[in-house]
């Protein structure tokens, strides 16, 4: 699989002004990350310092903030993280899962997905069998 490049809009807290940027989708990092300088200029301050690990092992520590993120015409707040100035823009795993967003390896697109929830959280009447046989005997219960 090549690297994976997305156009995402960062919009400012009221949601008036929104850059659009060509972010790297990186499956592997848990968190958005974006130039400080462009987070700054749309008004959006960090709220608290986090530290992370790069690939190497080396532990950093950056500023973290809430950014109204859109993809595919879908608008979300999610967490970001302020990289340095000019430098790359990553699409990462939460912004993804909050958007139920998944990485199409063979087309190279981000795909809508279903989310993810604990089984026991459902009745057992919104429960949707995944096996095709399963759904048929579901089917022929509820005609009956």
């Amino acid at each position: 699989m090549g690297i994976l490049y997305h156009e995402i809009e960062i919009g400012s807290p009221d949601g008036t002004r929104f850059e659009t940027l060509e972010a790297m989708v990186d499956t592997g990092a848990s968190y958005t990350v974006v130039p400080s300088d462009v987070l700054r200029t749309l008004g959006i301050r960090a709220h608290r310092r986090m530290g992370f690990r790069l690939a190497d092992g080396t532990r950093i520590e950056k500023d973290v903030g809430s950014a109204i993120i859109r993809v595919l015409g879908q608008q979300e707040t999610s967490m970001v993280v302020f990289g340095e100035p000019g430098g790359p823009v990553l699409l990462g795993a939460v912004a993804l899962e909050t958007f139920a967003l998944a990485v199409d390896p063979l087309g190279q697109r981000l795909i809508s997905v279903d989310g993810l929830l604990l089984d026991s959280s459902l009745s057992s009447k919104s429960r949707i069998p995944t096996d095709p046989e399963q759904r048929s005997e579901e089917a022929n219960r509820a005609r009956a």
